[in-house]
């Protein structure tokens, strides 16, 4: 039988209770949330979170020693799942909300997405394991909700150089798939989740061709 070496946590709130005088309740919040004065604090046992699990590891006595092991989501903290949930479903919701353009044509792309996120917000409600997870409890797993594509890139690339000849001296086929990848890389990382798909493939092409422009040497760089 196999050992784990599992660590788990409970958060203990910690309260005060102060007196401050302000001009307005709003400013006795701030100067409440800035006093650092924490000699009076008292612990509210009643209120703690619940167990769940923050490390492990296979083997005993293994902690933070061995390869920590991913935490299947139904053990993680449930507040913590909850926002860690909130930044997907937020863009989402703006991409759907400030796409005034969404075409029919466009929903088999974006339903998908959005079911697969309310099957995750819908499990975290009911403290089940993740629905993409299956018997392996992966943690941390991603749901594209734009994707750049090399060959959309490519095709943006060759309208640029088409219609603006004095924007670059440089052939299409100069621009490699490894600069158009890390074109799409650099975009992808600095995008708003409310921009639309064309647009992100717009500054990925000219991002591209730039990276072709400072190379020493031809196209053919690795």
């Amino acid at each position: 039988m196999a050992k784990f070496t599992i660590e788990t946590t409970f958060r203990l709130p910690v309260y005060r209770q102060r007196t401050y005088e302000a001009d307005s309740f709003a400013e006795a919040c701030q100067r409440a949330i800035e006093d650092d004065d924490w000699s009076a604090q008292k612990h509210d046992y009643d209120s703690s979170g619940p167990t769940h699990v923050t490390g492990a590891w296979e083997g005993a006595g293994t902690a933070y020693a061995a390869p920590a092991l991913p935490i299947p989501g139904q053990f993680r903290e449930p507040l913590q799942r909850r926002a860690d949930l909130f930044e997907v479903m937020l863009g989402m919701l703006k991409i759907l909300a400030y796409a005034d353009d969404l075409q029919a044509p466009n929903l088999p792309t974006w339903l998908p997405r959005a079911q697969a996120i309310i099957a995750k917000a819908e499990a975290v409600l009911a403290k089940a394991p993740d629905p993409d997870s299956g018997s392996t409890g992966r943690a941390g797993a991603a749901y594209i909700v734009l994707e750049l594509r090399v060959d959309r890139v490519r095709q943006v690339i060759g309208s640029i150089l088409e219609t603006d000849p004095d924007l670059s001296e440089i052939p299409v086929q100069a621009v490699s798939d490894k600069d158009i990848l890390l074109a799409c890389t650099t975009v992808s990382t600095r995008m708003d989740l409310a921009e639309r798909i064309e647009g992100a493939e717009f500054r990925a092409a000219l991002m591209a061709i730039g990276i072709a422009e400072a190379h020493p040497v031809g196209p053919d760089h690795g």
